[in-house]
């Protein structure tokens, strides 16, 4: 008998580590499914709502944010000495400047026929 009685013993502990497994399991379920079936609350629309600006305000945003540009822009043009801003001023080569390179043209061309002549 005492052999059966340890056999129900080991059963009875056997079936609580079960019963304590299950629960487990189903607490695991339920927080899972909360996570599936609630919204995100992470989402951006949640955490900072969208809020409506009147036209007011946005022309007086638009203006602001104009006037900071204009800044930044007058900071970053460079300091003419009494010239107009550089939107109208062209670049002009000296004589000797375009001598040289026109000469550096007539060379090119004259050695280009000069191979052409040789393979003709």
């Amino acid at each position: 008998m005492a052999n059966l009685e340890d056999v129900l013993d080991e059963l009875r502990t056997k079936h609580k580590q079960a019963q304590l497994q299950v629960e487990k399991l189903l607490e695991a379920i339920s927080v899972i499914e909360e996570l599936v079936t609630a919204p995100l609350a992470t989402s951006a629309n949640d955490v900072h709502p969208r809020k409506t600006v009147s036209a007011a305000t946005r022309r007086r945003m638009v203006q602001a944010q104009r006037a900071r540009w204009s800044k930044v822009g007058r900071r970053s043009q460079p300091i003419s000495a009494g010239k107009a801003s550089g939107a109208g001023i062209k670049r002009t080569l000296s004589i000797a400047a375009r001598r040289k390179i026109a000469a550096a043209q007539r060379a090119r061309w004259a050695k280009i026929r000069a191979e052409e002549k040789k393979t003709a």
